[in-house]
């Protein structure tokens, strides 16, 4: 589903979606309110999404309802403005990914293949500024790597793919029939390896990883939007 109140801007990425996904039904929403009853009509949805400048309701606000009321539908952020502290914030908030609407078109289709196949994207924006507002992950080898050679057992890598997702322990112990107390040893296995110290911190480092963890995403059925 792309959440976004201007037409153009709307068909264009419906139109990248369908060109990616031919078969996939792209739904669409011009505020939060639509948002929400498509959310949960259709509690399916393979992705959302969202800009950040809609009417009468900030995206972020929506983010926020969006990731509490329907928790298993991913959100990607898709926004004019990028400056470091917005991205920052709208990951903290529950997105699992953030797009520049000013990134050029084999960007965003990158970008979006790239989500869809689990992984993450952030903008160069998300890896810039002040050392304390979020500590540098571990330097990596560029390209696609797996949770394996990042030093995640098979367990740790499943919860982090739940993790990014913005999913609370809680609904990573029900996904994954672990007890409370066993994924947070995992979580806090996951950060040290990682070498950060909360779920933000662990997106951006599984962005700058490149990290693929869409063998480990549950199943969305058949028919997904």
């Amino acid at each position: 589903m792309v959440v976004d109140d201007h037409p153009l801007i709307l068909e264009a990425l419906k139109q990248v979606l369908r060109d990616l996904h031919p078969d996939i039904e792209v739904l669409e929403a011009r505020d939060a309110t639509q948002a929400i009853e498509q959310t949960r009509a259709h509690p399916d949805l393979a992705l959302v999404l969202l800009d950040l400048t809609l009417p009468r309701t900030h995206g972020l606000e929506l983010l926020g309802e969006l990731r509490t009321g329907s928790p298993d539908v991913p959100v990607v952020v898709l926004s004019a403005t990028e400056d470091r502290e917005t991205v920052l914030r709208a990951i903290n908030d529950g997105a699992m990914g953030f797009i520049p609407k000013t990134a050029k078109t084999e960007v965003l289709i990158a970008a979006l293949r790239l989500v869809f196949s689990g992984g993450v994207y952030l903008p160069p924006s998300a890896f810039a500024g002040p050392a304390h507002a979020v500590s540098e992950p571990r330097p990596a080898a560029p390209g696609p790597r797996s949770p394996r050679e990042a030093g995640l057992t098979e367990r740790q890598a499943q919860v982090l793919a739940l993790l990014v997702q913005g999913k609370s322990n809680k609904l990573i112990c029900r996904a994954l029939d672990l007890a409370e107390g066993t994924v947070k040893i995992h979580v806090t296995a996951i950060l040290r390896t990682l070498n950060v110290s909360n779920r933000t911190e662990a997106l951006v480092a599984v962005s700058r990883m490149g990290l693929r963890l869409d063998a480990l995403l549950p199943e969305k059925p058949a028919g997904a939007r």
